[in-house]
C-alpha cells in the first residue's frame, strides 16, 4: 500500500511565497502532480484519442502548459511574445502535429517552476495594479490573472484527470 502526501494546500506554506498568494501556489503545486499521476502509463497513441468527443489529453496538457505561460505574462504586464501567440495558434491544430508526451509534459513541469518563482517574486503590494488581457485589453489587475491562472489550471487538469479515465476504460 503506498501512503499518499496530503494535498499540498494541507503541507504548510510553500517557501518564498507570499501569503495572500498561498492558494494559488497549492493550486499549482496539485495540479502538477495530478497531471503527472494521470498521465502514468498513457501511450503516445492514447495522448490523442478523444473518447466520447472530449478533448485529447495531449491538448489539455499542451493547453495547460500555453495558458498559464500567457496569463502569468500578462500578470507581469507584459504583451505576449510572437513566439506566445504561435503556441497559441498550434493549440488549434495539436491533433494534427501529435507532440510527444514527454515534450508536452515538460513543458508543463517547466512553467509550474515558473509559475512558483513569479508567485515568489510579486509583491502583496502590487496585487491590485491593473493589467490588461489580450488583443481587445480587457481590465484585470495582477491578483485577478495569477487566481485565474491557478484555477485555470485546475480546471484543465480536472478534464485531464477525467479524460485519462475514460481513455483508461477504453484499452
Amino acid at each position: 500500500m503506498t501512503t499518499r502526501l496530503p494535498e499540498p494546500w494541507l503541507r504548510g506554506p510553500v517557501p518564498g511565497v507570499p501569503p495572500l498568494l498561498q492558494p494559488a501556489a497549492h493550486a499549482f503545486l496539485m495540479a502538477h502532480e495530478d497531471v503527472t499521476a494521470a498521465l502514468d502509463g498513457i501511450t503516445e497513441g492514447e495522448l490523442w484519442l478523444r473518447p466520447h468527443g472530449v478533448a485529447a489529453l495531449g491538448f489539455h496538457l499542451a493547453h495547460l502548459a500555453g495558458s498559464t505561460d500567457r496569463l502569468l505574462t500578462y500578470a507581469r504586464g507584459e504583451a505576449l511574445s510572437a513566439e506566445q501567440r504561435a503556441t497559441l495558434d498550434r493549440e488549434r491544430t495539436l491533433t494534427e502535429e501529435r507532440p510527444p508526451l514527454n515534450r508536452l509534459l515538460t513543458e508543463w513541469h517547466e512553467t509550474v517552476a515558473a509559475a512558483l518563482r513569479q508567485l515568489s517574486s510579486t509583491s502583496e503590494n502590487d496585487l491590485r495594479a491593473p493589467r490588461l488581457v489580450g488583443r481587445a485589453q480587457l481590465p484585470s489587475t495582477v491578483l485577478g490573472l495569477l487566481f485565474h491562472a491557478a484555477e485555470h489550471a485546475s480546471r484543465h487538469t480536472g478534464q485531464l484527470v477525467t479524460t485519462a479515465k475514460l481513455v483508461r476504460a477504453h484499452r
